[in-house]
Parts: structure tokens; C-alpha cells; sequence
């Protein structure tokens, strides 16, 4: 039997993919729900809304996910909302899986209801996430809950035109929440003082809630216009009127972190710095990460090739890790030998300290010995057992390190009895030149503080991007560091109580909360570092 030769016209089709309408909430990149950063993980689309959510799509979306701007055209303009409908329903329509995410919560003030419809016109199957709303969220972060025990109900108000009706705010226990564009909220605010409204009812309004730019202004009914224009509030605004407003000056919790809104300069690598950029956040601070080394492999590999196969063949009796890129050495070089960390069985490992360890944690490695106190070479060296020719059936540790690491430990080890082969697992070079505008704002003073976490740092910093501004807060991890940034003509302003990151980021906090004590007792407002260049600095007590 002849088999049917193929049709030429026709034509196969994709399935059509789902869409997911995901509240991404107001701001805070860690205001989603669990669902919500699972979907991201999927997505191969993310159609995204008004407010910017790069950093959201990079912290929880795959590297290839296509992004789509569904709140501006190319122009600049304003998407409609029948045109945001048109774009999910062609995304989803390729065959992949859509998130669109839309701004707060997905269902409230969106345009949920006619992308739904269209979805469901065109066949799209869809779901619904829901979000933190910024009628919630703005609130909360401001220091102001909506409701007490007088309160008897909750107004929303979103005043995209003028004449709003606001007759069922007026009652003193009714709390009012308003948002939109600044001319609709203080229309509004006029119009609730207009229909009765106590004037002397506490108001707070918020701009660029739940975010490190947060600003919040607090005035009576009868002054918060004026109040809001004396601050130049110009971004999208949410109020709130009633009794609980007046508790903001006793709960206001994210604004007085001692380095709320601080822009911070952390020279590591992205690799390095991700736990303390984390604990600076906790704090209210933004970091900008600025690589001063690129990690590269030692230019003669054999030295290493050598040290491993003595760690199979039980050449040493120790492992000692000076630092996270020791670890990510050694690894990469088991892996490259078919090797797990079944090969350390027998041996024994030291790290110098609490991030090096987790590191080996990490890998499946538990640190025989990490310092008790010092985390340094020197602490490492106060623990380390002497060798002890009775109890220490081999005498020789190996030590991968940097091509550039000091002779502290070598030396150290050597005087209480050990063989050290002291091995460059990896090279150190100076990075490239941050880009313009990052060098810019380093000399300008734009940065409020800068962290160093070792001299290097130091030294490569100062070369690739110049010496930070004389208002930049200088925070070191140790004197070794401080004496270095001295050397190289900046003032240390903070220097950590141990040599750790932790501790170097709650020194830097503590020196925060100076500032802050010292403003308030001298009725002064909180001005970051970089609010006050071009006066004395003032430092905190």
C-alpha cells in the first residue's frame, strides 16, 4: 500500500498556554505569596505592569524568561486596557506559560476583569493569584493600622476623577484610605474637609510605600495639603484619614531603621556579598555590589592536580579553608575528577570562619574546628592543635589558598609542628572599572557608606574606581582593613567589633542609630550621609 505523501498546507498548532494573574503587591520584593514565586520559577513569559519589577524578575524568574512591558508602549504612553488584554492573550496564545503580573493585589484597582474576559474569549485557560494589597501594605509599613477598637468600618477611596463622593468617610470611626495620582488624594482630602470631616482627624500620606524610598508625611486633616506640597510628595500617593493615623509616631517601624533608604557600596563579588547585602536590607539599606577581583584559575594547574590526589591517597591529615573561594576551588576540581565529598572521609577540616563553613556545610562537609574566637588566620592559628607525634599519624596539612594570601598561617602552622603544603587553588586580579555612572556616583558622594572587607578590597577599589567621597561612611571589617583605607587618605568612621561580615554590618547599623539619636535630640531632621555633604559630618555618639 503507497503511503499518503504529506499535505503541505497543513499546519500544526502549539497548545495555548496558561496564564497566571499574579499579585506581585506594592513594592517589597518580598511581599509574594508562596504561589507566586513558584509560578515565577515556571514562567516563560512575565508580562509585568506599572511599577518596575526588574529586581523581582531577577531574583525569582529563570534567566531566559522573556519579559513584556504591559504598562507603556513605545512611546512612553500608557498601555489601555484592552491592549494589555491583547498582549497576554498573543503570549499565552505561542504556547507558553504566562505570569501577569499586576501590580499590589491582582483583583483590586487592576485590570483583572477585562483580561480575564479576554482570556476566556480567546480560550486561554487562566488563574488567579491573589496579592498584598497596597491598601493593606502601605499602611502597615508606614506604622498605621487601619482599624482600632472605635473603629466601625474601612472607606476605600481611588479618586481618578473629580467630585469623588466621600459622604461615607466623614464619621470619626470610619477610616478612610485614599490612593491615586497626588492632584486626586489632596482633591479628596479637600473634599472630606469640605463634607464635614473633624479637621484636627490625624492624616498620613505615603509615597512609594513599602519600599526603601518610602516618605511619609503625617499632618491634621486641615494641613495636610499644605503639608504634602511643603514635602513635594509628586509620586502616587496613598492616605489615611482617621484616629489611628496619629499612632504613626509611636509604630512606625520601617522608616526608623537605623539605615533605612541608605545606598551602600559593597566591593565583593556577587558570590561573596549576597549574606551581607541581605543583613544590610534587614536594616533598610540597598546595596550596589561592585566586584574589585575576578577569581581565575591558578595559570599551572598541576600544583592543585597533585594536592588532590594526595587528599585521596591520605597524604595529609588536614584540610585547612581560608575563604568561600577555596572551597569553590577545590570542589570544582573534584567534580572534575569524578570526586564527591565522600573523598574527605579521614581527613580533617578547618575554616576560618562562619561563611567559609557554611560553604563547606554546603557541600555536605562538617568543619572539624572554626574559631572559637578571632574569625581570622590568627584565630584559626589559636585553635589549631600542635601535632603531636603520638596522636597525629600524619604530619602534613594542605592549605588551598590565593595566589596572593599572606604567609600568617603557613608560618603559624609550621611553629607547632606541621608540614604545610600551601597551595594556589585560584588567582586574584583586579576587576574591570565599575561602569561611568557607578564611578560617578563613588566620587560625588551619592553612595552613604561603603563596607571593606579586607585590604584588598581596599587597595582594588580605590584603583578601578577611585577614592569614595569625604561624606561616604567608611566601615572596616578589622585594623589590618582600617589601616589601609587610612593609608590610601579616607577616614574610617566604623570598625567592626570582629573580624566577620556580621559583625562589621551591625557596627555599621549601630553607627545608623547614632545619627539617628543625635538628630532627634538636637530636633534636627534625619538626613542620610549623602543628604549632608558639603557640612561637617556629624559623628554618631
Amino acid at each position: 500500500m503507497t503511503p499518503t505523501p504529506p499535505n503541505p498546507t497543513r499546519r500544526t498548532t502549539r497548545a495555548t498556554g496558561p496564564v497566571s494573574f499574579v499579585g506581585a503587591g506594592p513594592g517589597d520584593l518580598g511581599l509574594l505569596t508562596v504561589r507566586a514565586v513558584d509560578l515565577l520559577a515556571q514562567a516563560d513569559v512575565i508580562v509585568t505592569d506599572q511599577l518596575d519589577r526588574a529586581g523581582l524578575v531577577e531574583r525569582y524568574a529563570r534567566p531566559d524568561v522573556e519579559v513584556l512591558d504591559a504598562g507603556f508602549g513605545d512611546d512612553g504612553q500608557p498601555l489601555t486596557r484592552a491592549t494589555r488584554a491583547k498582549l497576554v492573550v498573543k503570549a499565552a496564545k505561542s504556547g507558553r506559560r504566562v505570569v501577569r503580573l499586576m501590580d499590589g493585589d491582582a483583583a483590586t484597582f487592576t485590570g483583572l476583569a477585562d483580561e480575564a474576559l479576554a482570556c476566556l474569549k480567546a480560550d486561554v485557560p487562566f488563574e488567579v493569584v491573589p496579592g498584598v494589597s497596597a491598601i493593606a501594605a502601605v499602611p502597615a509599613y508606614a506604622g498605621v493600622p487601619l482599624t482600632d477598637a472605635k473603629t466601625r468600618a474601612i472607606h476605600v477611596i481611588h479618586p481618578a476623577q473629580a467630585g469623588v463622593d466621600v459622604s461615607g468617610a466623614t464619621d470619626s470611626d470610619v477610616t478612610a484610605v485614599l490612593l491615586g495620582t497626588p492632584d486626586g488624594v489632596l482633591a479628596a482630602l479637600t473634599a472630606l474637609l469640605d463634607a464635614g470631616r473633624d479637621p484636627q482627624t490625624p492624616v498620613i500620606l505615603t509615597e512609594q510605600g513599602t519600599t526603601v524610598e518610602q516618605r511619609t508625611v503625617s499632618a491634621p486633616l486641615l494641613g495636610a495639603v499644605k503639608a504634602a506640597k511643603a514635602a513635594r510628595l509628586s509620586k502616587p500617593l496613598m492616605a489615611v484619614v482617621g484616629a489611628t493615623a496619629g499612632l504613626r509616631e509611636q509604630l512606625s517601624w520601617f522608616e526608623t531603621k537605623p539605615l533605612f533608604g541608605w545606598r551602600i557600596l559593597v566591593p565583593r563579588t556577587r558570590e561573596q556579598a549576597g549574606s551581607m547585602t541581605a543583613k544590610l536590607a534587614e536594616y533598610g539599606a540597598v546595596c550596589s555590589v561592585v566586584p574589585t577581583i575576578s577569581v581565575e584559575s591558578p595559570r599551572t594547574p598541576q600544583q592543585m592536580e597533585r594536592a588532590i590526589k594526595g587528599m585521596v591517597t591520605g597524604r595529609y591529615e588536614w584540610v585547612g579553608f581560608t575563604s568561600v573561594n577555596a572551597v569553590k576551588a577545590v570542589r570544582e576540581r573534584f567534580e572534575e575528577f569524578g570526586l564527591d565529598a565522600r573523598a574527605f572521609s579521614g581527613l580533617k577540616v578547618a575554616a576560618v570562619g562562619g561563611v567559609t563553613a557554611d560553604a563547606l556545610r554546603e557541600w555536605g562537609i562538617q568543619p572539624d574546628l572554626v574559631p572559637s574566637g578571632e574569625q581570622s588566620a590568627h584565630g584559626l592559628l589559636e585553635d589549631w592543635p600542635p601535632y603531636d607525634d603520638v596522636l597525629d599519624p600524619i604530619n602534613r596539612v594542605f592549605l588551598p589558598r590565593a595566589d596572593i594570601a599572606t604567609d600568617t598561617l603557613v608560618a603559624g602552622l609550621q611553629g607547632i609542628g606541621w608540614e604545610v603544603d600551601d597551595v594556589t587553588a585560584y588567582r586574584t586580579v583586579r576587576a574591570a572599572p565599575p561602569p561611568p555612572a557607578v564611578r560617578d556616583a563613588i566620587k560625588s558622594g551619592r553612595f552613604d557608606a561603603v563596607v571593606f572587607t579586607s585590604s584588598s578590597t581596599v587597595r582594588n577599589l580605590v584603583g578601578i574606581a577611585g577614592k569614595p567621597h569625604p561624606s561616604t561612611v567608611v566601615a572596616a571589617i578589622g585594623p589590618a582593613t582600617a589601616k589601609t583605607a587610612e593609608e590610601h587618605g579616607l577616614h574610617v568612621d566604623v570598625l567592626a567589633a570582629e573580624a566577620s561580615a556580621d559583625a562589621l554590618v551591625a557596627a555599621l547599623a549601630e553607627y545608623g542609630s547614632g545619627l539617628r539619636r543625635t538628630a532627634a535630640e538636637s530636633g534636627e531632621p534625619v538626613l542620610r550621609p549623602s543628604q549632608r555633604k558639603g557640612s561637617t559630618r556629624r559623628k554618631a555618639k
